[in-house]
């Protein structure tokens, strides 16, 4: 197949996971004989930190405004099996508008869809959803299932929508040898989020408060000034792309929040939950409707509803714990990655006409 994508960025896994998606996606669609072109407009912080120059046996077409993109993208839309549109592409109103026109199968992708229904509850603009919704769509994929699908229908319009998860690139996230001075009791890696703020605290802050014999360990970007820290977690303001699986495998336990709304939805599972596990560390997670479809609790991963469920999870034997991360692992090698990914889009495209 031919399939033409217009996203917010594959160049740069800096500040977002779409473009770690869309790498490990690509590139087992371009193993399996798959045409692949990705148009992404090279804006200014993608650009300076842009950590891949071009799509390896496929397209990578970078522009500076539409009106320079739009030639190119007709040509390459000609005679394309399907054309994608995601969620966050910046100039996803006038891809629409010529995905739509196309004779190639039409497929939107949201990469948030409980944050782009819960907006539109709220009455804020969605930026990259026109006023006709999702109804021209021969196909809408969610990075989240469960209520998110229903919702896509009733809100959006959307006609035949489908599943598609995240997922992790073994040959990214992978165990690594770090030194004993690296090792922390728990970790937890994520950009501050208002809306994670009181699972955080919940599950980190105050353990970290209780137990301060032991060492914690938060990396992301913009945590305010006022976050309530404790002298034994140590903070990273930038985690790069590259450091994640270091970053990881540095932590006996590491910690997974979901924002709140994608946990009222249900069945989303975020990136990072399947690095974690590809990693072979062990994952402590919030719960939400769904999780075990992905993981077993108690065998694959660990979950924590309170402060004392955490620092109980935290007491654990070394080993059993240990044993958590093997078969999280395990589990992420047979069901969550990139190639298997790959062979559920092909799968879905052809059903729906491609």
């Amino acid at each position: 197949m031919k399939i033409v994508i217009f996203g917010l960025t594959i160049s740069s896994s800096w500040g977002n996971g779409h473009a770690t998606l869309w790498r490990g996606l690509c590139r087992n669609l371009i193993r399996r004989g798959h045409d692949i072109v990705f148009f992404e407009r090279d804006v200014p912080y993608y650009s300076l930190h842009r950590d891949l120059k071009e799509l390896s046996g496929g397209e990578l077409v970078l522009y500076q405004d539409w009106k320079e993109a739009l030639p190119v993208a007709e040509r390459r839309l000609a005679g394309a099996d399907a054309g994608i549109v995601t969620s966050y592409c910046p100039d996803a109103l006038p891809a629409t508008e010529l995905v739509l026109s196309s004779g190639a199968l039409r497929v939107f992708y949201d990469l948030d869809s409980p944050v782009t229904l819960d907006s539109l509850e709220k009455g804020e603009d969605v930026a990259y959803i026109g006023r006709r919704g999702l109804a021209g769509f021969d196909l809408v994929l969610s990075y989240t299932g469960g209520a998110a699908m229903q919702a896509l229908r009733d809100r959006l319009g959307a006609g035949r929508v489908a599943p598609l998860y995240g997922s992790v690139d073994p040959e990214v996230h992978r165990p690594v040898a770090v030194t004993a001075e690296e090792v922390v009791d728990m970790s937890y890696l994520g950009t501050y989020s208002g809306d994670r703020q009181d699972a955080l605290e919940m599950l980190l802050v105050n353990p970290a408060r209780r137990l301060p014999g032991r060492r914690f360990m938060i990396g992301g970007s913009l945590y305010p000034p006022d976050f309530p820290w404790t002298p034994n977690i140590h903070f990273k303001r930038h985690v790069a792309p590259p450091d994640h699986s270091r970053f990881y495998c540095s932590s006996r336990l590491t910690l997974n929040v979901t924002r709140a709304a994608m946990a009222r939805m249900g069945y989303c599972p975020s990136g990072r939950l399947f690095e974690a596990a590809s990693c072979g560390v062990p994952v402590m997670s919030d719960y939400w409707d769904g999780l075990e479809a992905f993981f077993e609790p108690g065998r694959e991963i660990l979950i924590a509803r309170s402060t004392e469920e955490a620092v109980s999870i935290l007491k654990l034997p070394v080993e059993n714990v240990a044993a958590i991360g093997r078969a999280a692992r395990e589990r992420a090698l047979a069901s969550h990655t990139a190639e298997k990914r790959s062979r559920d889009l092909e799968e879905i495209l052809k059903s729906s006409g491609a």
